[in-house]
């Protein structure tokens, strides 16, 4: 071979080496979306599961197919073992709505998006349903709706800010939340589902990562800053935002909450609990006098508010003065038991100081306040953006954290029976982190039982175990 042709056989390995290597360091550290293929089409996609009204006798589906179908149906059945279930499905005409996401700065697609609500559902049945056009379907999924009783037992999910790189790491949370709570009756997302607001391809990697899940367990999200950016030129001009155009579109839920924030503030019940989601990113004064008279009006035994940004931040420079100052004497003066926020890309776990002094119980082994608690305040994080935990702030406002720790990704179980709260908060690889119960004793004075397990310690940003190779 010539020098010429050794020279350029050189040059051309050298290249496929790099391009190689580069490949490599980019797949080890995201999945990359096919933006191509997330693109709509007749078929039915991004199907998921929200409530608009009530839980035990509705149960709203929303889904989305490109502009060649005009005309969407959703059928639904009790679920039987049987596989002629089409044959006696009663069928829904949904809502369809047009959606031009092509002049938004972040420049998304023309689609459309289906929504049906079942009505006249009996309470704690499993359903099949499915979606489409009449030709095109959906396979079949399956749910079950709430219990009419209060006493029945049911868990939930609560999930941090997936927000970055969704597809690649924030997906083996949420299917590691369901594999440990197989059972579990709902989703809460605080806010900062995805990064961009207007980024058809980031939703697209939010419902690719939750896959079957978000069609067989109903949403309740809540709506953080990274779900406001501008959805026009003159908004980026004028330096304003609003929310996600996508949010109405793809999210069917109660619009019951102050106006001009509906299906971003609402609430709902779910047996014997309420639950209320916030939006922490506007008109706070307005949500304020609405939060008061949702939870005076409250004839449910445990009460979970949602929000994103945290009324005690884990980072000291991102304090929410204005924010803790108008909602957290409400959430307190009505004794709400749980607080599920995000934001901060880390764990933190406490209460406010109208506690009394932590006493060991001989009896059970575990620490448990000597007089009653208010709510729990509880910040964490399901994607693999990080922050660090400076919660040094809690003292000064007359809380005290409890429980923290850095660079995890983290879900939360969550169950309800009766009159206990039990509380779990796990790794992505499953490990229990966290833990404590409540027991209701009444409107405002739960007990609390610290259930932290005392072989796993507190991680830092420099302090999580190392990756090893197999």
């Amino acid at each position: 071979m010539c020098t010429l042709h050794r020279t350029a056989a050189f040059l051309t390995s050298a290249v496929l080496a790099i391009s190689l290597i580069a490949s490599t360091s980019v797949s080890a550290q995201t999945a990359v979306t096919d933006r191509q293929r997330d693109k709509p089409s007749p078929d039915p996609d991004r199907i998921v599961l929200t409530w608009s009204a009530d839980p035990s006798t509705t149960q709203s589906v929303t889904w989305r197919t490109d502009t060649t179908i005009t005309s969407a149906v959703a059928q639904i059945v009790i679920a039987s073992d049987g596989p002629k279930m089409a044959d006696i499905a009663r069928t829904d005409t949904a809502i369809t709505e047009r959606l031009d996401a092509r002049n938004v700065p972040t420049k998304g697609t023309v689609s459309h998006f289906h929504s049906a609500t079942f009505r006249d559902l009996r309470p704690d049945t499993l359903y099949a349903y499915r979606v489409g056009d009449g030709s095109r379907w959906s396979e079949w999924f399956h749910f079950r709706t709430a219990s009419a009783s209060k006493q029945k037992a049911f868990s939930f999910l609560y999930l941090g800010d997936a927000q970055n790189d969704i597809l690649s790491l924030y997906s083996r949370v949420v299917r590691e939340g369901f594999r440990h709570a197989p059972d579990m009756r709902f989703i809460i997302h605080a806010g900062d589902l995805v990064n961009d607001a207007n980024s058809d391809w980031q939703w697209g990697e939010w419902f690719h990562a939750g896959g079957f899940i978000h069609a067989m367990v109903p949403s309740i999200p809540a709506a953080g800053n990274h779900e406001y950016r501008a959805a026009s030129a003159a908004e980026a001009e004028a330096k304003t935002s609003s929310l996600s155009v996508y949010w109405k579109p793809q999210f069917t839920l109660p619009r019951n909450g102050v106006a001009g924030l509906e299906e971003s503030n609402y609430w709902l019940d779910y047996e014997n609990a309420r639950i209320i989601v916030l939006n922490s990113n506007r008109d706070r004064e307005s949500q304020t006098a609405w939060l008061r008279e949702v939870l005076r009006d409250n004839p449910q035994a445990w009460t979970i508010a949602t929000f994103h940004h945290p009324v005690f931040s884990a980072a000291t420079e991102r304090d929410n003065v204005a924010l803790r100052e108008a909602w957290k004497p409400v959430l307190e003066e009505f004794g709400v038991d749980l607080v599920l926020q995000g934001h901060d890309h880390t764990y933190a776990r406490g209460r406010s100081d109208i506690t009394g002094p932590t006493v060991n119980n001989v009896a059970t082994g575990v620490n448990t306040r000597a007089n009653a608690t208010g709510p729990v305040y509880v910040v964490s994080v399901s994607g693999g953006k990080m922050y660090d935990a400076k919660p040094g702030g809690w003292d000064r406002f007359q809380a005290t954290i409890e429980r923290k720790t850095e660079n995890t990704q983290l879900f939360q179980v969550i169950r309800v029976h009766g009159d206990t709260l039990r509380y779990e908060a796990r790794t992505a690889t499953g490990m229990l982190y966290d833990a404590f119960d409540l027991i209701r004793r009444d409107r405002l004075t739960n007990s609390f039982v610290e259930r932290v397990p005392t072989d796993v310690e507190p991680r830092t940003m420099l302090s999580a175990p190392p990756y090893r190779r197999p």
